[in-house]
């Protein structure tokens, strides 16, 4: 979800970590650093350089359909909700965008994201027809929707943190996969640390687990299934995140577009208030 980023890249280093367009510079570094990787065995790569080959994929500019439900723990009501994601990434900075599209009695919520390297996160909330806010550094770590999900869990990318470490290897459903350590800088983060199950050969992520400074699991993120995106690149299409206390949340982000355009202003408080899809950037 950033894991989820794409959903999220999340997971938006998983979520929506989904990415593409950017222009010829996005593709061609990863390109570069793909190349890389199949020319060496995942044993040759350094920790920062697989980091950076799955960062790779993420850059850029895109556009998502998710399908988010969330499971409660006890006799709760599930809930549903669609959800566009209007995301622009760089090395040095991301913008996420996520507004409801159904049901109707929720439609048009939406929320910006904002963050640079190194820098703390800062997001704003609009509330239809006229709540708007900017989320305060305690909101942040509040659910996303109501999800499992904390704003800081869409938005936060521990692939670009400094400290990356290999901590072994382990099989999940079936495919066998680096796990790559990944600690933040004082004040980075509120996690002491977040460990991500990579694919090395696709260079996907199929598990994150992200730990506080107790040690104790805050959040674990599932790769359910794995599927091509417009670009022909393999993404983390469903996600389940579960929450250590029982409850579940289900995400499918696997309707993505790349080389689209967006205007400067739909990544701002103001531009919250309208519920638009991109255009389609010509070829």
């Amino acid at each position: 979800m950033n894991y989820f980023t794409h959903p999220t890249h999340g997971f938006s280093s998983c979520l929506c970590g989904l990415c593409g367009l950017a222009a010829n510079r996005s593709v061609s570094v990863f390109s570069l650093l793909f190349s890389l990787l199949l020319a060496s065995s995942a044993a040759d790569l350094s920790p920062k350089e697989l980091a950076s080959a799955v960062a790779a994929k993420q850059e850029g500019d895109a556009y998502v359909r998710l399908r988010l439900q969330v499971k409660p723990s006890g006799n709760a009501a599930d809930e549903t909700l669609q959800i566009q994601i209007k995301e622009r990434r760089t090395k040095s900075a991301i913008d996420l965008v996520y507004q409801v599209l159904w049901p109707q009695t929720r439609k048009g919520e939406s929320v910006l994201l904002h963050q640079e390297a190194g820098r703390p996160a800062s997001g704003s909330l609009f509330t239809p027809p006229d709540k708007a806010q900017t989320l305060t550094a305690s909101q942040l770590r509040e659910p996303f929707f109501g999800s499992d999900l904390s704003y800081l869990d869409v938005i936060e990318d521990p692939l670009s943190w400094d400290n990356q470490t290999i901590a072994g290897t382990e099989a999940i459903n079936g495919v066998n996969c680096t796990i790559l350590e990944s600690k933040p800088n004082k004040g980075e983060s509120e996690y002491a640390k977040v460990r991500s199950w990579i694919d090395p050969n696709r260079l996907v992520l199929m598990r994150i687990e992200k730990y506080l400074p107790s040690g104790e699991l805050r959040v674990r993120i599932e790769t359910s299934r794995v599927s091509n995106d417009d670009k022909g690149w393999p993404i983390p299409a469903n996600l389940t995140v579960h929450n250590p206390k029982g409850s579940v949340t289900e995400l499918d982000g696997s309707r993505i577009k790349h080389n689209v355009t967006f205007s400067d202003s739909e990544f701002t408080p103001e531009g919250l208030k309208q519920v638009s899809a991109p255009t389609t950037a010509a070829e």
